[in-house]
């Protein structure tokens, strides 16, 4: 039976990740965890599957569009996708890494800086825009590199927390593609990485029998419109305002997983 109550919080969190790429995990986790007491590790692993669902069709807008990065979501998948079936792993072997405490208050305070990064990243891309311009073939030689590693911490950090992908992986991918990651393919690029790896992480989650179904199905009949709802915005929106919203976002977020 779908619940009224889970179905506008799924709203509002699928109209945040179609407009910002952000929220599937930062926002959804601690609003389940908050606002209706449901246990960490059902939390975590519903909301991973309620992240990949929602992005996968806030993803096709996005696409349409033309705002997709896909050779840096394919190097984000290179560090990302082994790093979470690790964790897929030790979780299927019941090891109860759900409950590390310390990494989502780490994700957390991560979450935190990342939002301060965000309202402050004009200054943050002018410094790698300088960095880029005045060595650039050093810059570019380490990209590649830079890329999976970023992209192995958000793989470890979603698939133990379910916070990261689209929070984490902005600030880094502002840095590393100062030039050519505008705020929109940022959006773009953020949802299209996350959808596989949300799936991956919560394969685990899934042979654990630690998902929620029912609660699932009435998160979606609510994000599923907000998020194309969000996605059709985003273009019509400017880069910076995105940016704040995303900052402002991404504060509330760290806020409550912290709290």
């Amino acid at each position: 039976m779908i619940d009224i109550a889970y179905v506008l919080a799924g709203a509002f969190t699928g109209f945040v990740v179609g407009l910002t790429g952000v929220g599937g995990g930062a926002l959804m986790t601690p609003i389940l965890l908050i606002f209706f007491g449901v246990s960490p590790t059902t939390a975590i692993a519903t909301d991973l599957w309620f992240a990949a669902i929602t992005k996968l069709a806030g993803a096709r807008v996005h696409h349409t569009n033309g705002n997709v990065d896909w050779q840096v979501a394919k190097r984000l998948w290179l560090g990302s996708l082994p790093m979470a079936l690790l964790i897929v792993g030790i979780v299927s072997l019941g090891a109860h890494v759900a409950k590390a405490d310390w990494l989502t208050k780490a994700c957390g305070v991560v979450v935190l800086v990342t939002a301060v990064g965000l309202l402050g990243a004009p200054k943050l891309v002018a410094y790698a825009r300088g960095r880029r311009i005045a060595q650039p073939e050093r810059f570019k030689a380490i990209q590649p590199v830079l890329t999976m590693v970023s992209g192995g911490v958000l793989g470890v950090c979603v698939a133990l927390t379910s916070v990261g992908a689209g929070a984490l992986g902005s600030v880094m991918l502002l840095y590393l593609y100062p030039l050519r990651m505008t705020p929109h393919r940022l959006v773009a690029t953020d949802i299209v990485h996350a959808i596989p790896l949300a799936m991956v992480a919560g394969l685990g989650y899934v042979f654990a029998g630690m998902v929620d179904w029912r609660m699932l199905a009435s998160l979606l009949a609510g994000s599923i419109p907000a998020v194309l709802l969000g996605s059709l915005l985003a273009g019509k929106i400017s880069g910076r305002s995105i940016q704040i919203a995303l900052a402002l976002v991404l504060f509330a977020a760290g806020v409550k997983v912290l709290v």
